[in-house]
């Protein structure tokens, strides 16, 4: 038995050196990425706006020490902060997560590329302000958008056969690294700082998905991003600073990522022929993932349940006047609903229940609609019905629906429900395979989008505003081309 350890400092492990030099060096020239990141820009702003009319979301903004004046802050759009981009980006991020309204990645992993905006828009607009006051030239929001496909492109790649969700992680860890690889590239970031950034951000301990599943599931799953944001600012501030990197933070044995935190038994990750567990890329980097991102238009909903809900709100005006006859109701899904949404019993709070697809069914088979409003304790305490219909309600697994899910040029999210009658009498089965925010479905879906932003900003701004925001950010060129601080400052209270 060795008395020692080999003391060979090793290269940069691999999945790290392909996500810098992809950062570093990959020019985007897909304009179906570019214009849809532009949809995915305003998106995820208004998602931010809307969540600022619930104070358990605006408890949490703000300077960690009431009165701190910061040079050239960051602002926290439909606020009037100005705080550091480290504290910025947790904001940000927590707004825009908080109604679980922002945009989806779906495959062995899932998450909200979105997420990285805090970190984008936090450290773009806080250097931009730096610039102009040096007489320098400051980002434009062309820099925003192509950092948003690249993290959405790093997060997206990453979770389409790696599944964290299996061995326990939360997907913010993806969250993290992608925020992480962009915002070290706005601070100016060489080869070098990139990679230490990047170890860095593996080599943090990584969060639990507990807060997600029942019977735990509250609101931390509401800030997570935020915070994954705001660490991801921290570490490639630290990186830019000179601190070294740990190079095989993935594969170092018994030390490594890999071996702590991903050797779980998990059917769904690649094992090397020694057999230890490891990440799998089975494509390079491009723009794939904007691509094909999911936005969530008709219900502030997991995306998992978007299908049903719209199959519910169909049944509606078939049900609304015989809920006291309905006997049973049958909600047809594919595995990832069952694993995640699916739960019985007493829901504890909003975040419970906007992560449970029965209550998520149940609200629009009765009212014809599902809205933030319809989680809060008010709305549920003062409508028994609902907890009613879940009891009533049985949830069934179509496998073409589980094996559609994954399949890359269908990737459906389908479900299907029918309303069964105490006298015997039924609806018939309505299916919805394809949420309207999917590709498939973005000729029906972008006017749908940009209606959800113009109300969201309402939220927040007189009409005059309103409109001059979405009249920029409906021409590609003017937005691109505007000065990131001249963009936010349009957002500031």
């Amino acid at each position: 038995m060795a008395t020692f350890d080999l003391n060979e400092r090793p290269d940069y492990d691999e999945v790290l050196q392909k996500i810098a030099d992809y950062v570093l060096s990959y020019e985007i020239t897909s304009e179906e990425a570019w214009n849809t990141a532009r949809y995915c820009l305003i998106d995820t702003i208004g998602c931010g706006l809307l969540a600022l009319r619930f104070p358990e979301c605006t408890k949490h903004l703000g300077p960690l020490v009431e009165g701190t004046t910061v040079p050239h802050g960051a602002r926290v759009p439909g606020t009037s902060h100005r705080l550091d981009p480290v504290k910025a980006a947790w904001d940000i991020g927590c707004t825009v997560r908080w109604l679980d309204y922002n945009d989806t990645w779906l495959a062995a992993e899932w998450g909200h590329p979105s997420d990285n905006l805090g970190a984008i828009l936090a450290v773009a607009d806080h250097l931009s302000q730096k610039r102009v006051a040096e007489g320098k030239k400051p980002f434009t929001m062309r820099d925003v958008l192509e950092s948003m496909i690249m993290a959405h492109e790093i997060q997206g790649v990453l979770a389409l056969e790696n599944s964290f969700n299996r061995v326990g992680l939360d997907h913010v860890v993806l969250v993290k690294v992608a925020s992480t690889a962009v915002a070290a590239k706005l601070m100016g970031a060489n080869r070098e700082q990139m990679l230490s950034a990047l170890s860095h951000a593996w080599v943090d301990g990584q969060s639990l998905r507990t807060y997600r599943h029942a019977p735990n599931a509250g609101s931390r799953k509401s800030w997570a991003a935020g915070d994954a944001t705001s660490r991801a600012v921290r570490l490639a501030d630290i990186a830019m600073r000179g601190e070294m990197g740990v190079p095989g933070v993935l594969t170092a044995p018994q030390w490594g990522f890999y071996d702590v935190l991903f050797s779980k038994t998990n059917k769904d990750q690649k094992l090397k022929p020694e057999g230890k567990r490891e990440f799998t890329i089975p494509q390079g980097f491009g723009s794939y993932v904007m691509e094909n991102i999911l936005f969530k238009i008709s219900f502030p909903a997991e995306f998992h349940a978007q299908t049903a809900a719209e199959a519910a709100v169909t049944l509606h005006p078939e049900v609304k006047d015989r809920l006291e006859e309905i006997d049973r109701v049958v909600i047809t899904t594919h595995e990832s609903a069952i694993r995640i949404i699916s739960k019985v019993g007493k829901l504890a709070n909003a975040a419970d229940r906007d992560h449970c697809l029965q209550y998520m069914t149940a609200v629009p088979l009765i009212f014809g609609n599902l809205t933030a409003e319809h989680y809060e304790d008010d709305f549920h305490d003062n409508n028994p019905i609902i907890d009613s219909l879940r009891d009533k309600m049985e949830v069934v697994e179509d496998e073409r629906y589980t094996r559609e899910y994954l399949e890359p040029d269908k990737r459906s999210i389908a479900n299907a429900l029918q309303v069964f009658f105490k006298d015997g009498s039924s609806t018939n089965q309505v299916a919805v395979e394809y949420p309207i925010g999917h590709r498939k479905r973005r000729k029906e879906g972008m006017p749908l989008l940009e209606q959800k932003f113009r109300a969201n900003l309402a939220t927040r701004f007189p009409a005059q505003r309103c409109g001059v925001i979405s009249e920029l950010c409906k021409e590609q060129k003017s937005l691109e081309s505007t000065p990131v601080q001249e963009f936010v400052q349009l957002f500031s209270i």
